[in-house]
């Protein structure tokens, strides 16, 4: 073979040994690379869930509610064990009218109270429209937009809604609009709730009976520990709260595990905000409850009969229905509504159950936004 040709077989041999040499360097390069990408990617990603979940604590520290299933309130002076609990929202859902806590009175034949600890007394006033849609404004930042249509067209125009209604129906505090009303409405609208109510119907007679006849709670007091008295015209009319204005009350729940047991399995009770409560209710024979108007018509109130002597009766919107022992009666109190026992003394009490659930045409995504801006406190 001619030099020549020698000298370019051993240049092309020395070519092909520099390009598997460059590849081999440049294939582990790429692997070095590709691991120390990895490691950064995975420290990134790490850091990120880091934050992510400090993010959450805070969200969650800072806008936490007070939610049933969580257990008792931790502060006992809350409770209505003999505290000044307010009454917003008693036996029909009219404003407070707790003699004890707050001086009552009447205009134009309606009940009115001016409870410092009742929702509706201290946020009354021209800034409440104004309050609610900073809070829903933050709750759409948090949150978002997305199915608040309702509440946004509710919160913007509160005060043309409240000052508008026709006379039997007129919510005090937030009017929800295209929602269907009526007075009363039939068990299916929250039947899981109704049928749990009434299968506990010997658990809460029992537990009513335990809490009703036990001694006063000091010398000189008609009432049992925990028991509210509230203002009528005639008769007496007692609450022993579990929920009030969505605080639950540590006193009387540990007194009522059973009831408290039974409102964390309802689907519906209305837990996480003002608008909910839960108790028993108490009409003497003889007495009478003003007609007034509930806070809002995105709730039904349910009375579970416990007890029912002849001659009670509750009015709502102008129609009458009777209690029946063992059954439920669900009604929109923000209709004008009313109340009394007829019976006689030999008779003795009416009793009910009580609990706020929600309007079965309120949406989930209204339910979190509602009680974001009704949080008990805010």
């Amino acid at each position: 073979v001619s030099r020549p040709a020698r000298q370019a077989v051993a240049a092309g041999d020395a070519a092909m040994e520099w390009s598997l040499e460059r590849v081999r360097e440049l294939v582990a390069g790429g692997m070095q690379s590709m691991r120390e990408c990895e490691s950064s990617a995975v420290g990134t990603a790490f850091c990120l869930l880091l934050l992510f979940v400090w993010y959450c604590y805070r969200v969650g520290r800072e806008h936490s509610t007070p939610a049933l299933r969580g257990g008792y309130s931790p502060d006992p002076g809350r409770g209505g064990g003999g505290g000044g609990g307010a009454l917003i929202s008693p036996e029909v859902g009219g404003r407070g009218k707790g003699r004890q806590a707050s001086g009552a009175e009447e205009q134009n034949g309606f009940a009115y109270c001016h409870s410092p600890e009742c929702f509706r007394c201290i946020h009354a006033g021209e800034g409440l429209n104004q309050r609610l849609y900073h809070s829903l404004q933050d709750y759409a930042k948090r949150y978002t937009w997305a199915g608040m249509g309702r509440v946004h067209k509710g919160v913007r125009d509160q005060g043309r809604y409240l000052s508008s209604r026709p006379s039997i129906q007129k919510p005090e505090v937030f009017f929800l609009p295209d929602l269907p009303s009526a007075p009363f409405f039939s068990r299916e609208a929250q039947k899981h709730d109704v049928e749990l109510l009434e299968r506990s119907f010997p658990a809460l007679l029992a537990e009513f009976e335990s809490v009703y006849h036990h001694p006063p709670a000091r010398a000189g007091s008609s009432l049992p520990p925990g028991w509210k008295a509230n203002s009528t015209p005639h008769g007496q009319w007692w609450t022993f709260y579990l929920v009030n204005q969505g605080t639950p009350m540590a006193l009387n729940a540990r007194r009522c595990p059973r009831a408290w047991r039974v409102l964390g399995q309802l689907r519906t009770f209305i837990a996480n905000n003002v608008f909910g409560n839960a108790c028993f209710s108490v009409l003497s024979p003889g007495a009478l409850i003003t007609e007034h108007y509930g806070p809002t018509n995105v709730r039904l109130r349910c009375h579970l009969g416990l007890r029912v002597p002849s001659g009670c009766e509750l009015v709502v919107g102008g129609e009458p229905q009777c209690w029946s022992e063992g059954s439920c009666l669900l009604f929109d109190d923000s209709f004008l509504h009313t109340a009394f026992h007829e019976g006689s003394a030999e008779d003795g009490p009416r009793v009910v159950f009580m609990v706020d659930l929600w309007h079965p045409n309120v949406a989930a995504a209204e339910r979190q936004a509602l009680d974001y801006i009704f949080t008990p406190g805010r």
